[in-house]
């Protein structure tokens, strides 16, 4: 099982959040870590180095280095999620 840890960027935007969507993501991280690299919802992404989780209309950006994922954005989806 991989560890997950947060940038700071990726907390301030988690605390913005409903307490039902933290609760989402912190489940999804812990199913997409215990699962790696098989987990459901995942997509690397295009011309860059990490990943997406789809959760809704929400988006959790990360990074995988060896046994940890990092997460470095958490965004709602819209036109400029990804630029």
């Amino acid at each position: 099982m991989k560890t997950i840890a947060m940038s700071t960027k990726a907390i301030r935007q988690m605390k913005k959040l409903g307490k039902s969507e933290q609760a989402a993501i912190y489940q999804a991280l812990r199913t997409m870590a215990a699962e790696w690299p098989n987990a459901r919802g995942v997509k690397a992404l295009v011309g860059r180095h990490d990943y997406r989780l789809r959760l809704g209309e929400l988006r959790v950006i990360f990074e995988v280095e060896g046994e940890e994922i990092f997460i470095t954005e958490v965004l709602r989806r819209n036109e400029r999620t990804y630029h």
